[in-house]
């Protein structure tokens, strides 16, 4: 299991380190918000899928966990 492990935390890592940090350029985008400031599709649609990503970050952590101690 401790392959699987390490594959879990590898992908955990990735997700937190990229993620946020694409998050960033997304958010200065000049798409990011309209002219009166307000958040467009583009800026709301790249939050939902970083959002997604940084909690399969989380639930990759936590099988990775589980696989450690023999929980799966």
């Amino acid at each position: 299991m401790i392959p699987l492990a390490v594959v879990l935390f590898l992908n955990a890592a990735f997700n937190a380190l990229v993620w946020p940090q694409f998050y960033k350029r997304v958010a200065k985008d000049p798409r990011a918000r309209d002219e009166n400031g307000k958040a467009t599709a583009f800026l709301r649609v790249h939050a939902v899928l970083i959002a997604i990503a940084l909690v399969l970050a989380l639930v990759s952590v936590l099988a990775g966990v589980a696989a450690l101690t023999g929980a799966l």
